[in-house]
């Protein structure tokens, strides 16, 4: 299915997007990186300035250590231990605030003495042991850091423009529905009027009573229509209903319009008493929009089923044709809005079903099987009655 072209700002933001977040992740690792050397030369001068100022004694008498000395006393980020030949330190700096913990400074300074730089010799054979900057630390790990804020930020702006994108879409929903509701009224009463005038002026008329009867039970279904789309945004009512009562009265309907090479074997209302909490209305749209569409895709002929199993406190309602069937790729897209395997339609028939299904009336509803040739079977998952209830 082709994008339409008014849909592709989205790809071009996106790419836009990555664009920038790949150039300021390189610009900000670059400055990481220049720093970083920045600061390693740093630490080579702090070691050479103790290294000159414990060599004092090897040195004239009136050498000048006024800059070396303000270099060792104004350390805030190189660590470094002072520690004994014999065993045990004489002094720690710059380890976060943790230079009292005995333990934790010898764990460090067993880790220097193994994996780090060759110590500088102190008075009374003492050695130096350098650390890591503590900002070349951070300036390593700066890069990742901002990475992860910048993933974060694009997931959150993501999840943002669907949310914006979904309730839009919802607000045109409701509106193109309640505004065909409200288009369907006009024609509804005029045809009403129509029937009654052709029932008083005709009432011995047999055969025009018989096309008034039937004209009538189409107006009543058109009725039926526009009061479910004016039911599309409104949080509908909920009535406990004997599902397999409601599934015979979907089956007569269709059945009575579908050709005669097509067969129906539904569950008899016989069966028993299986409450579902449903909006009749909302729910025989979901039945009629799968029923359609098993007829469309049986050509004529063939066979729906449909299957009713209580489990785990649910109800599962199977429809199953014998049509052409779907690939599983379409059968993961077949309830994405305006996807549809029609020449004619607008491929929002499932979308709804889903949306009445699973908003509506908290259930699901998924493609259990499907494969070319041989038919698709649909899945409707309901709570029963009495734990989908509310006071």
């Amino acid at each position: 299915m082709t994008l339409p072209t008014s849909s592709r700002w989205p790809i071009y933001l996106s790419v836009i997007g990555l664009i920038i977040v790949v150039a300021s992740v390189w610009y900000t690792n670059r400055l990481a990186n220049q720093l970083s050397v920045i600061e390693e030369n740093y630490v080579r001068i702090f070691e050479a300035s103790v290294r000159d100022i414990n060599n004092f004694e090897a040195g004239s008498a009136d050498t000048d250590f006024s800059v070396q000395g303000a270099i060792i006393e104004n350390n805030t980020t190189v660590p470094a231990i002072w520690a004994l030949q014999g065993g045990g330190y004489v002094e720690a700096i710059n380890w976060g605030g943790r230079e009292a913990d005995t333990a934790y400074i010898l764990e460090q300074l067993a880790d220097l003495k193994e994996n780090g730089k060759p110590p500088v010799s102190m008075p009374y054979g003492g050695l130096m042991y350098f650390g890591t900057s503590i900002l070349i630390q951070k300036l390593r790990l700066f890069p990742y850091i901002q990475l992860a804020l910048i993933g974060t930020f694009l997931v959150v702006g993501i999840f943002g423009i669907n949310q914006a994108r979904r309730a839009e879409q919802n607000r045109v929903w409701v509106g193109m529905a309640k505004e065909t509701a409200h288009q369907l009224g006009t024609p509804i009463s005029a045809i009403m009027g129509w029937i009654e005038h052709l029932n008083m002026s005709y009432p011995d008329n047999p055969e025009l009573m018989e096309v008034s009867g039937e004209l009538n039970k189409d107006v009543q279904r058109l009725e039926m229509v526009a009061n479910r789309f004016s039911k599309i945004g409104a949080t509908p009512e909920l009535h406990p209903t004997n599902i397999y009562a409601e599934l015979d009265q979907c089956r007569q309907y269709m059945q009575h319009r579908a050709p005669r090479k097509v067969s129906f074997d539904f569950p008899s209302p016989a069966d028993g008493n299986l409450p579902v909490a449903i909006n009749p209305l909302l729910f025989d749209w979901v039945i009629e929009n799968l029923l359609r569409n098993a007829l469309d895709a049986m050509d004529g002929k063939g066979q729906i089923s449909s299957q009713v199993v209580e489990k785990d406190g649910n109800v599962l309602i199977d429809i199953t044709d014998t049509g052409k069937g779907m690939s599983a790729r379409n059968a993961r897209r077949v309830f994405n809005p305006g996807f549809t395997t029609k020449k004619r339609g607008w491929g929002l028939g499932l979308s709804l079903v889903k949306r009445i299904i699973e908003e509506y009336h908290q259930g699901k509803i998924v493609v259990l099987h499907s494969e070319p040739g041989k038919g698709t079977t649909f899945r409707i998952t309901l709570p029963r009655a009495e734990q989908n209830m509310t006071a």
